[in-house]
């Protein structure tokens, strides 16, 4: 495992590689500061996302868990920056309940990369399972142009 640590607006980053993919994102600092052609490439992104000059990742990602986990991590992927959807309209296009995608949403091992944070529950804003909870979601979809909805 291979990490580094992307300062950002939204806190310090940890950014983890195992066999040259991106395996997770999680908030802190990173326990060895490691440089391999992917982690340079996944903090050049992060950090261009953050100075609002990228709106899409292209990374290397390998989601653990289910197939089921992965079916929600690839539906969150495609939802467009500064756009948001509803727990319940990924569960209609995967045919499952809202609530097993919320589970998944939750469990999204690489947040904002795989943008858990565009996905809402059916009355409009839920929690948000990174470092600062709701704050850092509602600061996450403010910075993509998202922030209609708290109006």
């Amino acid at each position: 495992m291979k990490t580094c640590t992307v300062p950002t607006q939204f806190g310090d980053l940890i950014l983890i590689e195992e066999d040259h993919y991106i395996t997770a994102l999680n908030w802190g600092r990173a326990p060895s500061e490691d440089s391999t052609e992917v982690l340079v490439k996944g903090r050049r992104q992060l950090l261009a996302y953050d100075a609002g000059e990228l709106e899409q990742f292209d990374l290397p990602l390998r989601v653990s868990g289910s197939d089921f986990q992965r079916d929600v991590c690839a539906a969150m992927s495609e939802i467009p920056f500064g756009d948001t959807c509803t727990y319940g309209d990924i569960a209609k296009l995967l045919g499952v309940p809202a609530q097993a995608v919320g589970q998944a949403c939750g469990g999204n091992p690489i947040p904002i990369i795989i943008p858990c944070h565009r996905v809402m529950g059916a009355k409009g804003l839920t929690g948000f399972s990174g470092a600062g909870g709701v704050e850092t979601k509602v600061a996450l979809l403010r910075h993509e142009g998202a922030g209609g909805f708290l109006i």
